[in-house]
């Protein structure tokens, strides 16, 4: 697996709460191209619980919707927005842990509509949840236009295992 740059980090007013490095309160999630899709490790923290020790239910959900946009972004080479989500919550995601795993693929796409499939597994690989996604993506020339670049791997061919330490300690 490879990682993906952040085609955005010099636009002026880019500051997403999912990916953007440098918003104080967002997730800051990484990706990374793991054959046909895509992929992020994200370090758990306590600051993003809802119960104790429990990753809250609508962080889960956001981190769901953020890997599928990129999803659409890197394999499609646009963007869009989510119209439809559906959340399925299997176990609790415990801040205790040092990170989990997202992972997202295509399903099917039928014109301008792009049904996407993502999931959150533990650092034992557990299932904990799973989203089905539908995006409304733009024309590629109308992404183009709202400053949306397509995304390309970089560096070296990781390992999982060295994808997940690279997370952590970029924690």
């Amino acid at each position: 697996m490879k990682a993906l740059n952040n085609p955005w980090l010099n636009i002026p007013g880019y500051n997403c709460f999912g990916c953007a490095p440098h918003n104080p309160i967002g997730l800051k999630m990484k990706f990374f191209l793991d054959g046909d899709n895509v992929m992020s490790i994200f370090p758990l923290k306590h600051n993003y619980q809802g119960w104790i020790d429990t990753l809250h239910g609508g962080i889960m959900a956001t981190l769901l919707d953020e890997i599928c946009a990129w999803q659409l972004i890197h394999l499609l080479g646009t963007s869009g927005v989510t119209s439809q989500m559906t959340v399925k919550y299997k176990k609790p995601v415990s801040t205790n842990w040092s990170h989990i795993v997202l992972r997202s693929e295509v399903l099917e796409q039928k014109r301008n509509i792009v049904i996407m499939q993502a999931t959150i597994t533990s650092p034992t690989g557990e299932l904990c949840a799973m989203a089905e996604c539908t995006y409304f993506s733009f024309r590629q020339d109308k992404a183009e236009e709202m400053g949306f670049k397509r995304t390309e791997t970089f560096g070296p061919e990781l390992t999982l295992e060295e994808a997940i330490e690279s997370a952590i300690n970029s924690k």
